[in-house]
């Protein structure tokens, strides 16, 4: 009988151990993370918005995280090389990707071979909300929407616009297709060396967001026109809306969010989501974000993953409507 009774006791004892060891497998990684830098990779050059932005965030994750965060730009193919890489990198929370609205809406219809798909990734949180600038060279004879259209349907095929990206290249062309004109696009290689082609006045339109646009719009090296959002922008009161000023219904935005390799394990998801989600809530990060015209938005990895869906369906409507090429 006793041994019936220690025999049942150490079964016990067993069955506790054996139910615990997953938990207290888990428990040190959940409190070690992060022990060592992360990789913060930007799929641009350095100097163009994106790169500024990404800078801007990854100073105060390190902060929250007690880990230095390393940005490395993967710049090429309009966002899908960074990307790709990003898709292949382990899931351990080490990788995070700095994602643009163009590489993962846009590029997967306007590209025949991406490499990466949405299942690649694990949606983190959607940062920002990015309207984006018309732009023009101060050499160029007008000052409205409304003129600058009349001018270009006057030079059909003599004037052109830069681009940087899938977004700005689509931006172009669908202005193309609203106001009825032929404006050429010149393709170059990342946001900053698009931005020195319109201050050379080697182009004479651009489409860019407004960390790049609005300080050589300022300093007089560049003339706006008006926001391509369909409400006005806080940031610049005083600019239209494209739609508004000569286009009417035009509209485009483009949006910053963070990704995962898909795999992550769900608590590293949750904390950095949670670091995240509280910088974007911060006096600093609104002041800074303010005076560069970028919404702060936040929210859950879903929110972003719907959003990613949306978005996708919209402008693969659009690019195949208006035989984009890349």
């Amino acid at each position: 009988m006793k041994f019936f009774r220690f025999t049942l006791l150490l079964n016990a004892v067993t069955l506790a151990a054996t139910v615990a060891l997953p938990a207290l497998a888990q428990s040190p990684a959940a409190e070690s993370y992060p022990s060592k830098p992360l990789k913060l990779i930007v799929p641009f050059p350095p100097g163009g918005g994106g790169d500024i932005v990404a800078r801007m965030f990854a100073t105060p994750l390190a902060e929250a995280l007690g880990k230095p965060v390393i940005i490395d730009n993967k710049p090429g193919a309009q966002g899908n090389i960074g990307a790709g890489l990003a898709a292949r990198a382990p899931a351990d929370g080490y990788t995070i990707l700095f994602g643009y609205s163009g590489t993962h809406t846009v590029n997967p219809t306007l590209y025949p071979d991406v490499p990466f798909k949405a299942t690649d990734f694990q949606p983190l949180i959607w940062l920002l909300s990015v309207p984006q600038i018309m732009v023009i060279h101060p050499s160029v004879q007008a000052k409205t929407v409304s003129e600058f259209v009349e001018l270009a349907k006057k030079q059909p095929g003599t004037l052109n616009f830069s681009s940087s990206g899938s977004v700005n290249q689509l931006a172009g062309e669908l202005f193309n297709q609203m106001a009825g004109t032929k404006i050429l696009n010149i393709p170059y290689a990342g946001g900053a060396a698009a931005t020195v082609g319109l201050l050379q006045g080697a182009v004479q339109l651009g489409f860019f967001d407004p960390a790049s646009a609005m300080p050589h719009v300022k300093s007089g090296r560049l003339r706006a026109l008006g926001v391509t959002s369909a409400k006005k922008s806080s940031a610049f009161p005083d600019l239209p809306t494209v739609s508004e000023a000569g286009v009417p219904g035009y509209e485009v935005t483009s949006w910053n969010g963070i990704f995962l390799p898909a795999g992550t394990p769900p608590n590293i998801v949750a904390r950095l989501n949670s670091e995240i989600n509280k910088i974007l809530k911060t006096p600093a990060m609104r002041a800074k974000l303010a005076e560069v015209g970028y919404e702060p938005v936040g929210g859950t990895p879903e929110e972003l993953n719907a959003h990613v869906s949306q978005e996708t369906e919209k402008w693969g409507k659009i690019v195949k409507s208006a035989n984009m090429k890349p």
